[in-house]
């Protein structure tokens, strides 16, 4: 029998519609009691190896050879915690027109976190980028945000973020650094084993991702908190998500070029600097404002599906550019032949 295969046209990932369903099951059965305490250990866990096999998939050497691109991750890095939280700040002029509070303290917290790992490459290599620089700067991007995220959530949101205190950052550390360190150190012995099996492990990434979205969102239905949202602020919620987007996927584009960086080096840019992990910021969230974590991580949620949308959309066109870069690159770098490897930026 044919095996059935998700139509090429089709500009939604079924990974979203799955993501979606999850959400759908926390509304019509939610995890109470035991059962909460079990899926709340559960996605701890599940996050903590997540990270864990990114340590393991990232080589030191290419880690190295990233530092080297230091023009382009801290391009990246300027954008995601820079750019990003001035524009969340902005949008601080549409309450209450648009957004309630709840929900504009949520866009904020969604500016704030890092970029991602697994669709930044992805969506890199489908357009003909750089991808060891997308590699390092999805990692880099993370690694910054462990300790950067807290930090600004605590000085732009405030009380808001009532769960942040020295002991909330040891937490995210525990949660996520540590495993992407043990990671790395193992990766002499392990790295063989996650790259031959990496479609397996892939499913447990999203695997993971899906765990942690069925517990912050079954604790929302718990507490209540979504008879808060109503559906035309959600939909305000989304007009203003979608114009984050599209400034953020112009700038990264476009301020590339300004910078001098050529085709394959911004199209790492774009879709590193414009994106947000809900891999880091889901467990964030859960440390910084506890019982009010699934109203805070709503915006996070629908900008995630939403950039996924976008971006697969762009790197499908991007593909079917011309490789050749407006601005000449340098002849050692020129003359690289490997698919998806770009050019140093100058």
């Amino acid at each position: 029998m044919k095996r059935l295969q998700w139509p090429s046209w089709m500009p939604i990932d079924p990974y979203i519609l799955v993501l979606l369903g999850t959400v759908g099951l926390a509304a019509l059965s939610p995890a109470r009691g035991a059962g909460a305490d079990v899926a709340s250990g559960a996605s701890t866990a599940a996050i903590a190896f997540l990270f864990f096999l990114y340590g393991a998939r990232l080589s030191t050497r290419e880690a190295m050879d990233g530092l080297r691109h230091w023009r382009l991750h801290i391009t990246v890095l300027a954008c995601t915690f820079l750019v990003f939280p001035l524009l969340g700040l902005a949008a601080r002029g549409l309450v209450p027109v648009l957004l309630t509070h709840p929900l504009y303290q949520g866009l904020l917290f969604l500016t704030l976190v890092p970029s991602t790992i697994q669709s930044s490459i992805a969506f890199t290599s489908m357009a003909r980028g750089n991808v060891p620089a997308a590699i390092c700067a999805g990692s880099f991007s993370s690694l910054v945000g462990i300790v950067v995220t807290p930090l600004l959530a605590a000085a732009l949101l405030g009380s808001s973020a009532g769960g942040f205190s020295a002991d909330s950052l040891v937490e995210i550390v525990l949660q996520l650094l540590v495993p992407f360190l043990a990671g790395q150190v193992l990766r002499r012995w392990i790295g063989g084993f996650v790259a031959r099996h990496k479609k397996v492990l892939g499913l447990v990434d999203r695997g993971s991702i899906l765990l942690v979205v069925y517990t912050a969102f079954s604790e929302g239905m718990v507490q209540g908190i979504w008879h808060q949202v109503s559906a035309v602020r959600l939909g305000g919620l989304l007009v203003v998500e979608a114009v984050l987007l599209a400034v953020m996927l112009t700038l990264t584009w476009y301020g590339g070029k300004v910078l001098r960086f050529n085709r394959a080096d911004r199209i790492a840019i774009q879709f590193a600097g414009s994106k947000k992990s809900l891999a880091s910021g889901l467990p964030m969230a859960s440390v910084l404002f506890g019982a009010h974590a699934s109203l805070a991580v709503l915006p996070l949620m629908l900008f995630h599906q939403m950039q996924l949308m976008v971006c697969a959309v762009i790197a499908k066109r991007r593909s079917r550019d011309p490789q050749e870069d407006v601005t000449p690159a340098p002849p050692a770098a020129a003359s690289r032949t490997a698919v998806g490897t770009g050019s140093h930026s100058r």
